[in-house]
């Protein structure tokens, strides 16, 4: 009984799929390497086996894919080793990108909900903004992302009201630079997501709300923003990652020499993909940990409300 439980348990799933993974990801760095190490083998005067070429494969200092212990001894290189405050640590860049996906995610879930009221609550905004709100979507954000990051920076820091009201420092209006783009991204689940919760209620619900005489404000946040707070924290969900996404990428354009996205410009330029991958790792599980913060979230809201969590 106790095998079949922990056989049909999450915690068993999740394990089964990570060692496939990793299986497969090893069996993935044997075959993009076997090339590259055999021709560089060869060139030395001893013969070497079949076994060796293998094991060179998982242990070369320049892979095309590098194998997963390699990834997580250089992880823990830079993140557990060196001191977080240091530039050559992953946290510091992770840091990095983390006060601009959060910035960018709280604009975008509150500019999101504002959206969301204003479509349900206006017919015509319905018709008209929703559209456009989807066509923003479609536009690629590597060609959008220069021109707002540009554009936001010198309103923020060029001679105009805006700057001079503000008075924001460069590496403020840098961040707030690239949490615009982490907004792009996040604020549209919220939308999306918002605008189907606050939809939710059903026709007897309203007309019940509408007997008693209660007015717009009051069927707002007595009856539909009750009904809209699951799928508010779903669509926050997506929403975090989307803007984490959103952070790497603007990252990327700029040159900026911290951050996550830095990080990854600079592996790319040397060719090193350990590190590559390690930033690509490192930001899957600062991803999932958002994601985890906001379930917590929820459910710790979810309670507060009278409902049972899900």
């Amino acid at each position: 009984m106790t095998v079949s439980r922990l056989r049909d348990s999450q915690v068993f799933a999740v394990l089964v799929l990570v060692i496939v993974l990793v299986a497969v990801w090893y069996l993935g760095s044997i075959g993009l390497n076997w090339a590259v190490v055999s021709d560089r083998l060869s060139r030395d005067d001893t013969a070497h086996s079949w076994w060796d070429i293998l094991l060179t494969t998982w242990n070369y200092t320049r892979p095309i894919l590098p194998a997963p212990h390699q990834v997580a001894v250089d992880l823990w290189n830079t993140t557990l080793t060196i001191d977080p405050s240091s530039k050559r640590s992953l946290l510091y860049h992770a840091w990095i990108t983390l006060s601009s996906t959060l910035l960018g995610f709280v604009m975008g879930s509150v500019l999101g909900v504002i959206l969301a009221v204003y479509i349900v609550l206006n017919r015509a905004a319905s018709r008209t903004l929703m559209p456009w709100i989807i066509a923003s979507q479609t536009v690629p954000i590597l060609a959008v992302a220069p021109v707002v990051l540009v554009l936001t920076y010198n309103l923020l820091t060029g001679q105009n009201a805006i700057a001079q009201l503000l008075h924001l420092n460069s590496d403020a209006a840098q961040l707030i630079s690239k949490a615009t783009i982490a907004t792009y991204l996040s604020f549209f689940p919220v939308v999306v997501g918002m605008v189907k919760g606050l939809r939710s209620p059903e026709v007897l619900q309203l007309d019940l709300m509408r007997t008693y005489n209660a007015t717009t404000a009051q069927t707002l946040w007595q009856l539909r923003w009750p009904t809209a707070v699951p799928f508010l924290f779903a669509s926050m969900k997506v929403a975090v990652a989307a803007s984490l996404v959103g952070a790497i990428v603007a990252e990327l354009p700029t040159g900026a020499v911290s951050g996550l996205g830095a990080r990854l410009l600079i592996g790319s330029y040397n060719g090193q993909m350990i590190q590559i991958w390690s930033v690509l790792l490192l930001a899957a599980v600062l991803a999932g940990l958002l994601v985890l913060a906001v379930g917590v979230i929820e459910r710790a809201v979810v309670s507060r409300m009278g409902a049972r969590p899900t």
